[in-house]
Order: C-alpha cells, then sequence, then structure tokens
C-alpha cells in the first residue's frame, strides 16, 4: 500500500471515529442532562382544551386533556397535586393562560410563564400533545426561563391603568369623528384652536348642538387664552349646516363625553386600589422634598371638561409608594403610575443590579458572536411596554434644559435620533433603579461635576490637537460680570 493511499484510510478512519463521537455525545445531551425540576409538569394552552403533560413515572398515561372551563381548571390542578407536581411550565398564549395561572397558583403550584420563541427551534413537535411533554422536559432538565409577572395587587391595577389607556384611544376616535363632520361643513375651527376638546372647542361644539348658527355669537364662547383673535374665530365658523353631519357630530360628541366619564371612573378605580397598598414613606413623618418642576393643574383641567374632581394627587401618592420623589427625574412626570403597574415597586427582588433591569427592559444593545467574529449588532426587536415608556420619557426632553436634555441633544448628535432615544432612555432606567432600590433622591448637582470632567476632558483633546498641528492655544481673557 502507498503512502497516499495510507494517509487516505488513517483520514477515513479519523474522520469516521470523530463522527461517531460526535453522534454519542449528540444523543447523550438530551438523555444524561441533570433533572433540575423533577415535579414538573408541561401545559400546551388553548381556546378550547389544555393538554398536560407529568412525569412518566407519575402516571400511566401521562398526557391528559382538559376543557377549558373552570371545574376542569380545578380537576386539573387537583390531578396535578395528585402527581407530586410542585411547577407548571406554560407558554403565554394570548390572555388564556391568565385563569390557569391564577387557579394553579391558588392551588399551591408554582406556573412558569414562559416565551413561545425559546422552544421553536426544534422540529417535529408540531402537536399539541407532544408539545406539552417538550415543555415538561425542557422545565424539568432547567432550560427554560420564567416570565415577570407583579403580585396579584399590582396587576389589578396593571389592568385597570391599561384599560384606561385603550379608552382614551377610543376617546381619540371619536374626536377625529368631530373634527370630520365640521371639515364636511366647511367649519374650520379645528384648524384656528389648537385642541378641539379644550374649553373653547367643546363649549363651541355644544352650542353648536344646541341650535345656535350665527358666528359672532360662536366666538365669543372663545377662552381669553386663545391666541386666535375673536374675528378669526369668526370667520371659520361659516359654513353649510348639513343635517347628516350635525347628527354625526352630535353623536361623536356623545361618545366622546361618555369616555372621558368612564376614563374618570377608572381614576377613581385606580385610587381605590393604590390606598390599599402600605406606604413606604409617611409624608407626615418624612415630608416630601420641594417641587422643582412646574406641574400643571390636573384639577383645573378636570373641572372645565366636565370631570368629577378628585383629592388624588399623583406626587404624594408615587411618593408614598416609591419611598422616593421619582416625578424629579425628567420624563417619568406622568409616566410613574404606568411604571409602578408594570415594575412594581421591589425591584432588588426581581433583578439583581441595574444591568439586569436595563436588559429585562431591552434598552441595551445585544449581539451575536460566531468564530470569534461578530456577526450581528443592535437592539433586540422586542415590546416591553416599561421600556417603551422609558423611550417616550426620553424622547419628550429634546427641548427640555434638563442635564438629561443636554445628554439626548448631545447623543443625537453623535448617535442619531433612535439610538440617542434609547440611551437616554437607559440612563433614565438607570436612575429610576438607584432611586427605588437604595431609597436616594434625584440630584441634579452630580451632573454638574461630570460636566465639569467632560468639558476638561474636551479641552486637552483640543490641546492635543492643536500641539500635533504645530499651534499653541491660548486661553482669552473672562469677560467682566455684568
Amino acid at each position: 500500500m502507498s503512502d497516499n493511499n495510507k494517509q487516505g484510510e488513517s483520514r477515513k478512519l479519523k474522520t469516521e471515529a470523530q463522527l461517531g463521537r460526535r453522534k454519542k455525545r449528540k444523543g447523550m445531551c438530551l438523555a444524561d442532562r441533570p433533572c433540575l425540576e423533577p415535579n414538573a409538569a408541561g401545559i400546551d394552552i388553548g381556546a378550547r382544551e389544555i393538554f398536560v403533560a407529568v412525569p412518566p413515572d407519575r402516571e400511566e398515561c401521562p398526557v391528559r386533556v382538559f376543557n377549558t372551563f373552570t371545574e376542569d381548571l380545578h380537576a386539573m390542578a387537583g390531578w396535578l397535586k395528585a402527581c407530586g407536581v410542585t411547577t407548571v411550565a406554560m407558554e403565554s398564549t394570548g390572555v388564556y393562560w391568565i385563569p390557569l395561572y391564577d387557579i394553579l397558583e391558588a392551588h399551591g403550584i408554582r406556573p412558569c410563564l414562559t416565551n413561545a420563541r425559546h422552544m421553536k427551534n426544534v422540529p417535529g413537535r408540531r402537536t399539541d400533545w407532544h408539545e406539552c411533554q417538550w415543555l415538561q422536559y425542557l422545565h424539568s432538565v432547567g432550560l427554560l426561563r420564567a416570565a415577570f409577572r407583579p403580585e396579584t395587587e399590582v396587576c389589578a391595577v396593571r389592568s385597570i391603568i391599561r384599560h384606561r389607556g385603550d379608552l382614551i384611544q377610543m376617546a381619540v376616535q371619536h374626536v377625529q369623528h368631530m373634527q370630520k363632520a365640521l371639515t364636511q361643513m366647511n367649519l374650520q375651527i379645528q384648524h384656528v384652536i389648537s385642541d378641539m376638546t379644550g374649553a373653547t372647542g367643546l363649549a363651541i361644539v355644544d352650542a353648536i348642538l344646541e341650535g345656535e348658527r350665527d358666528p359672532a355669537v360662536l366666538a365669543k364662547l372663545r377662552d381669553p387664552r386663545i391666541k386666535a383673535s375673536a374675528e378669526t374665530i369668526q370667520k371659520s365658523l361659516v359654513g353649510n349646516w348639513q343635517p347628516e353631519q350635525l347628527f354625526v357630530l352630535r353623536q361623536s360628541r356623545l361618545l366622546y363625553k361618555t369616555y372621558q366619564q368612564e376614563i374618570a371612573g377608572c381614576d377613581q378605580e385606580i385610587e381605590k386600589l393604590l390606598s390599599a397598598f402600605e406606604p413606604r414613606v409617611d409624608p407626615a413623618q418624612k415630608p416630601l422634598p420641594p417641587n422643582r418642576k412646574r406641574n400643571r393643574n390636573a384639577q383645573k383641567k378636570r373641572k372645565k371638561r366636565g370631570l368629577p374632581e378628585t383629592g388624588f394627587d399623583l406626587r404624594t401618592e408615587a411618593y408614598k409608594l416609591f419611598g422616593v420623589d421619582v416625578t424629579q427625574v425628567p420624563g417619568l412626570e406622568t409616566s410613574v403610575l404606568p411604571l409602578f403597574s408594570e415594575v412594581g415597586r421591589d425591584l432588588s427582588s426581581r433583578w439583581r443590579t441595574a444591568p439586569h433591569f436595563i436588559s429585562w427592559l431591552n434598552l441595551c444593545p445585544d449581539n451575536d458572536i460566531s468564530g470569534g467574529r461578530v456577526l450581528w449588532k443592535g437592539t433586540r426587536k422586542l415590546h416591553n411596554r416599561a421600556g417603551q415608556m422609558f423611550r417616550m420619557a426620553a424622547y419628550s426632553l429634546h427641548r427640555s434644559p434638563t442635564p438629561l436634555g443636554a445628554y439626548l441633544r448631545r447623543m443625537k448628535s453623535k448617535l442619531g435620533p433612535k439610538a440617542a432615544t434609547t440611551a437616554t432612555a437607559h440612563k433614565i432606567a438607570l436612575i429610576f433603579y438607584i432611586m427605588v432600590t437604595k431609597q436616594v433622591e434625584y440630584d441634579e448637582s452630580i451632573w454638574a461635576a461630570r460636566d465639569a470632567q467632560r468639558q476638561k476632558r474636551l479641552e486637552a483633546k483640543i490641546r492635543r490637537q492643536a500641539k500635533q498641528l504645530g499651534y499653541q492655544l491660548v486661553p482669552t481673557k473672562e469677560k467682566p460680570a455684568a
């Protein structure tokens, strides 16, 4: 046998040995994996049927099918307890998982709500019967991570706040219907005043629906703070009064008023739910820090729009919930309660560090590395309500004179608008986490020291560049104070 044939045979045997070891490892990687949750079950949730799988050694038939009625869900929980199951993994399918989640918690079984994207990479398990068994196995070997869900009391507040947001969107649709009806009658009042739902706009619409057609009389309803003159408003109220459009305007105005009343009812329900939380601080013993911002008077706005008055003070209630005045953080003035409903107030037990919290919010960059080479880097496309709130808070600081506003504008010049908004939201979330976990108030004076350091680094850089070009910088004399 020639040397070439010997080398080829040796290479062939070596390749076959490597393939054999790979197949052996591939077959053993699942079978020999240590069982971290021996009492785990898997559930595939549907609208009408639920497939449940328990460990194979607990039942002769480890997979059962249950209906979604409440009686069947309690029977399923009893069967799981009889099989010795202490934890259950299930996908977050729509809202079908919520009743089952509550029933399992009531029976002392720990539910593990998982993301469906984390288990769809293995082909061949496309039926509900196999899906629940695959969930049970992945959960038993510790390959599933539970999604975050706040406490039951916080979830109740979250449901009302999300419902309130839906009502606001529905009310906006009826405002658009009113504007469309006015436009078709060639009444251009919505182009003269900035807010159609303000005191002037609603007063004029109500007067029109009561039968008033004289533009001069309608223009007298103008609020003194309106920038447009009475003559301009009078000219905008000359049109053709079409009965069908007046009918649409009447119904849209009535529906908008109805939604405003329902939104006020949501506010009252939220106040009642928040009063049940134990305050972290007593404003009588530890007074609320002085307000460094000029907030709008919400009570006056409610009175103008015909809503019932309330004694609810957002800043005081947020101070009692968190123990610190988080409304002083630029951009978070009105997002405090929605943030509380999404993340709660016990942040340190859910996220050990601020980077964990920011990563969960999807406010930090990520990358894919293979073979030592970066294949992709950027922000993951995930929908996180709390992260979106921080982004909206950052977006609102474009014209803000605060240090965070200056940081946003500086990042825009370096990274562009989208990346700058994410970077500023990252910083706001970091401040929020530190304030809530460390119980420290927001202090803008810290920014002054950092700005001085950045100015010093910039000056050193300019001096270094000038020296490389053969120039020497000479500081100018300071101008005398005026």
